[in-house]
C-alpha cells in the first residue's frame, strides 16, 4: 500500500530517499496528531481531509504518501517547531509533492487545507 504511516522524517528535503528517475515523487501528508481524549486529529481540517487524503493515495498505482504527524496542539504553536523552520509547513494539513530538480530532492507543489478537499486540484496536483 502506498501510505506509509511509520516514516521517519529526516533533517530536510534535500535528504529525502527519492529515485533518480525524473518521473519519481514522493509526497507527505502533513497532519495534526491525535487528540488523546477523541483519539481522532486535534485539528478539524485534518479530519476533514484525511479521507481525501486516503482515498486518493489507496490504489496500489498511486503515488507514496507519507503520513507525517506535526504534533499536539502545544507542539504545533512553537514558531520555531522543526515542522515550520525545516519544512515550511505553516498550515495543517499541508500535502506536499517532492521531486528531483537538477539532481536535488525539492518541494515541487504543495495543498494546504480546504484546497485538498477540491477533487479537481487534488487529482492535479497527482499527476
Amino acid at each position: 500500500m502506498p501510505i506509509i504511516k511509520n516514516f521517519t522524517l529526516p533533517a530536510s528535503a534535500k535528504r529525502l530517499e527519492l529515485s533518480e528517475d525524473l518521473n519519481a515523487k514522493l509526497f507527505i501528508a502533513f497532519i495534526s496528531g491525535d487528540d488523546p481524549i477523541t483519539k481522532q486529529p486535534w485539528c478539524p481540517d485534518v479530519r476533514a481531509a484525511l479521507p481525501h487524503i486516503n482515498a486518493a493515495f489507496a490504489d496500489p498505482d498511486a503515488p507514496t504518501v507519507a503520513i507525517v504527524s506535526v504534533g499536539d496542539k502545544l507542539k504545533w504553536k512553537e514558531p520555531k517547531n522543526v515542522y515550520r523552520t525545516q519544512w515550511k509547513v505553516n498550515n495543517v494539513p499541508a500535502l506536499v509533492r517532492y521531486q528531483r530538480v537538477k539532481g536535488e530532492v525539492r518541494e515541487t507543489a504543495r495543498l494546504i487545507e480546504a484546497e485538498i478537499l477540491d477533487k479537481a486540484k487534488l487529482q492535479a496536483f497527482l499527476a
